[in-house]
């Protein structure tokens, strides 16, 4: 009987201590970037509720001595949680927001005290780094005025009801047996969808999965926004091309149900929804294959829930169009553009 339990208890002793070392191992994996490399793989588990107060706190004291950055107090809050959002984290963004202002740490003295938060720094500016800054947006009368805030949108245009869950990760089976790396938003067909983000269109077209899709990969190169089972015949705003500059809030497309075939231009999902996915770009070799990295958008789609653009229709095209237009500085000018080019041919 002794040596049976002396067995048992060696044998828990190993299990445990595989079980460390696995979760020591990740943990070693993570800040890839770090050791010379790039980011393999990302968990963004930020809550809406701490995105919501992260980015009040950052527009609040923009101006002040003290500017609170939106990313910097919620990579504090996933190193304090060990990468998960739970009933403490709104506590720490607070924590933190504090020690800030009060000048007893920097962001320098956090990346020195905790291992792994230059790893969430740059993790969460990669998901995050182009929906916080200043821009210009036109008012009531056409006056353009110029503001500080979230300048990034819900993927639905203001208005029109939708419904979703967080089904990022479940199974699909069409061509293939994976997992679904994107958040569906279901509606009603012909529903105006929208830019997230500023940035080019990098696809445009049909894809057998995704059907009418459009691909926008943001101005910095790290994000591409995947919106696809868009509208059978009319799928994209009139005259969008691969190649063209968007502006957050700009409409894009409208929702549909097409996809799952090698025919263009059919309607074979079943339910009315927008397929909006985000993936992130560290190094080019991530772009397309097996080293892709999507993250889930359920809490982006419900903290973005809040800033949803304005739209107005044509009704002699019946095209959707923004009632207020905006103007972003992270979208290219013919000067900056020529400026580019100059330099190329230097």
């Amino acid at each position: 009987m002794k040596n049976k339990m002396m067995v048992c208890l060696v044998l828990v002793a190993v299990i445990l201590a595989a079980g460390i070392y696995t979760y020591e191992g990740k943990q070693r994996e993570i800040p890839a970037s770090q050791t010379g490399g790039f980011i393999k793989w990302v968990d963004f588990n930020a809550s809406k509720e701490a995105m919501k107060k992260a980015c009040l706190m950052d527009i609040e004291s923009y101006g002040d001595e003290v500017h609170l950055d939106w990313i910097t107090l919620l990579a504090y809050a996933a190193v304090r949680g060990g990468g998960e959002f739970g009933n403490k984290s709104l506590g720490y963004i607070d924590e933190v927001a504090d020690k800030l202002i009060a000048k007893e740490v920097t962001q320098e003295d956090l990346k020195e005290k905790y291992k792994y938060f230059s790893y969430y720094y740059e993790a969460y500016s990669a998901v995050l780094g182009g929906m916080v800054g200043e821009y210009e947006v036109a008012d009531e009368n056409g006056q353009m005025q110029r503001k500080y805030g979230l300048k990034a949108f819900s993927p639905i245009a203001k208005g029109f009801e939708y419904q979703d869950y967080d089904d990022f990760g479940v199974s699909r089976s069409f061509g293939y047996k994976r997992q679904h790396l994107g958040h569906d938003m279901m509606g009603l067909i012909g529903t105006p969808i929208i830019a997230c983000e500023s940035g080019y269109v990098e696809a445009l077209g049909w894809n057998r999965y995704g059907g009418w899709r459009i691909g926008i990969r943001s101005f910095d190169n790290k994000r591409y926004y995947y919106y696809a089972h868009l509208r059978q015949n009319r799928p994209y705003a009139e005259g969008l091309k691969e190649g063209d500059y968007v502006t957050a809030g700009d409409v894009i497309g409208y929702m549909g149900h097409t996809g799952y075939s090698d025919t263009e231009n059919v309607n074979n999902i079943e339910t009315v929804h927008l397929h909006v996915g985000l993936q992130l770009i560290f190094d080019e070799s991530q772009k397309d294959g097996n080293n892709e990295i999507w993250v889930d958008f359920y809490q982006l789609a419900g903290f973005l829930s809040a800033n949803r653009c304005e739209v107005v229709r044509d009704e002699a095209t019946k095209e959707w169009d923004r009632k207020y237009p905006m103007i972003d500085p992270a979208v290219p000018t013919t000067t900056d553009l020529e400026e580019k080019t100059e330099q190329k041919n230097q």
